[in-house]
């Protein structure tokens, strides 16, 4: 195989006998036709995020195009897709069942989680890092991820270090002078390599402890956790440093990647990477831009929607009868860590909240919560409480809710109206709330709840009130 020019010469025959081809996505720019449409029963791809050929590394579109031209070759073929930290489209495509996700979460032997540190770049600090590995007989490596001045950057570091002994690699280097380089670093006649994002993937030396990433604001959450796993390969403490301009006002995206890398250091956090990744970017087109030009006119809720019924017309999952609106209240509301660590697991609960139509389902819900987790703590006892009071303002009785200022509104039926007693309910909502208010607009009564102090269970106990009355 001649990685250089990307082209793999091969002998197909009809009558191989079964077996496995490794190979790259070089393999797809020949004319397989005949024999992947009879012949490939499953595709295994290795690393989600990017494809590397030797030392040339092939983004995400030439990825996902190979993908999908074997997939359009054999419509029955088996697709399993290998990553330590799975891109936002693929995550949600998972999330939402349109493709399977298991994870294993056993690490190697004797793996120790690589110490993380998120810092101010300072000379003073990078010699220290440098100078305490090469004391413990270690190497580093150096991430600057400009070509234009690279050699500049490794002779400051030699003069900072003079012990040190500095090599330089990037991808503008020729084929062979790239590959000298990176097995001199092997072989340990470079003490630290001053490199570029050439490293991210399939780099595994593991006498290189420390990482030094300069400008580490600039990359992405998955690719950060990509380049951090270049060391900690080997029964050593392993050193990632990611270093950021000084005085420089990072904007919000930025902290919130660093945050993550610094918060998800334990081993196998490539998952909790990925989820974070998700709400930070957002899912991206799920479709492509040909099959889901729409969007723009139905909105996204709307396409999600219409992609999420699909899905489970596909599945034969039932259809519920009538679906629970949200309600845009403003409660602190979520699964804390300390109470279900496994993200699995809470995703999973959490859409059962929200899928719960009914209030006999949050009741088995939060019955099981306490068996197993014990004791709702207040943030999960408030997304219990906002799914209870989601399903009452679906009641029939009940004509609209919504927010009016310090209020929320809640509008009955004219059938409702005309048949409850006005003193009754004058009654009732006086002795659970302060200072509310009622009027009759249009042959409907409008309870108005102010939303001061602890109004959400509060206003549960109404509606629930209000639903015995409308069904006796």
């Amino acid at each position: 195989m001649n990685y250089a020019n990307y082209k793999c010469v091969m002998v197909l025959d009809e009558d191989l006998p079964q077996g496995i081809l490794c190979n790259t996505s070089a393999i797809m720019g020949i004319t397989l036709g005949k024999y992947i449409a009879s012949t490939v029963g499953e595709n295994v791809v290795d690393q989600d995020n990017f494809l590397h050929l030797g030392i040339i590394q092939f983004p995400v579109p030439i990825l996902k195009a190979s993908k999908e031209k074997i997939k359009e070759m054999r419509k029955t073929i088996d697709v399993l897709t290998l990553t330590a930290t799975p891109i936002p489209r693929t995550l949600q495509m998972s999330l939402m069942g349109i493709r399977g996700l298991s994870q294993i979460e056993t690490p190697p032997l004797n793996r120790m989680p690589v110490q993380t540190y998120v810092m101010e770049k300072s000379e003073q600090l990078i010699k220290q890092v440098i100078e305490r590995e090469l004391g413990r007989k270690g190497q580093v490596f150096y991430l600057y991820n400009k070509t234009s001045n690279i050699e500049s950057v490794a002779n400051h570091i030699a003069r900072m270090v003079p012990s040190a002994r500095v090599g330089i690699g990037h991808g503008k280097m020729s084929r062979d002078q790239l590959e000298d380089v990176m097995q001199e670093f092997t072989d340990k006649e470079y003490d630290v390599l001053v490199c570029t994002t050439i490293i991210e993937t399939g780099i595994d030396i593991p006498n290189a402890n420390t990482i030094i990433i300069e400008d580490a604001d600039k990359f992405g959450l998955s690719q950060l956790y990509q380049i951090k796993g270049r060391v900690g390969r080997s029964e050593r403490v392993a050193y990632a440093y990611l270093l950021y301009a000084k005085n420089k006002q990072m904007n919000e995206e930025a902290s919130k990647r660093l945050k993550a890398i610094k918060e998800f250091a334990q081993l196998g956090s490539g998952y909790k990477i990925a989820m974070r990744d998700l709400s930070i970017r957002g899912s991206g087109d799920i479709l492509g831009g040909e099959q889901a030009g729409f969007i723009d006119t139905v909105g996204f809720d709307m396409y999600m929607k219409i992609l999420q019924d699909a899905i489970d017309e596909k599945t034969g999952e039932k259809k519920a009868e009538k679906e629970v609106p949200v309600q845009n209240i403003n409660v602190e509301g979520y699964i804390p860590e300390n109470y279900v660590e496994s993200d699995i697991e809470k995703l999973n609960l959490y859409q059962r909240v929200y899928k719960a139509q009914h209030l006999s389902q949050m009741t088995e819900l939060e019955n099981e919560l306490k068996d197993l987790y014990g004791k709702l703590p207040r943030e999960v006892n408030n997304i219990v409480m906002k799914r209870r009071y989601e399903i009452l303002c679906n009641e029939p009785f009940i004509d609209e809710v919504k927010e009016a200022g310090d209020y929320i509104q809640v509008m009955l039926t004219q059938e409702f109206s005309a048949h409850i007693a006005g003193d009754e309910l004058f009654e009732l909502v006086n002795r659970l709330f302060k200072k509310p208010q009622l009027k009759y607009m249009k042959n409907e009564i409008v309870i108005m709840i102010p939303t001061s102090g602890h109004w959400l269970p509060l206003a549960i106990e109404l509606l629930n009130e209000l639903k015995k009355k409308a069904q006796g």
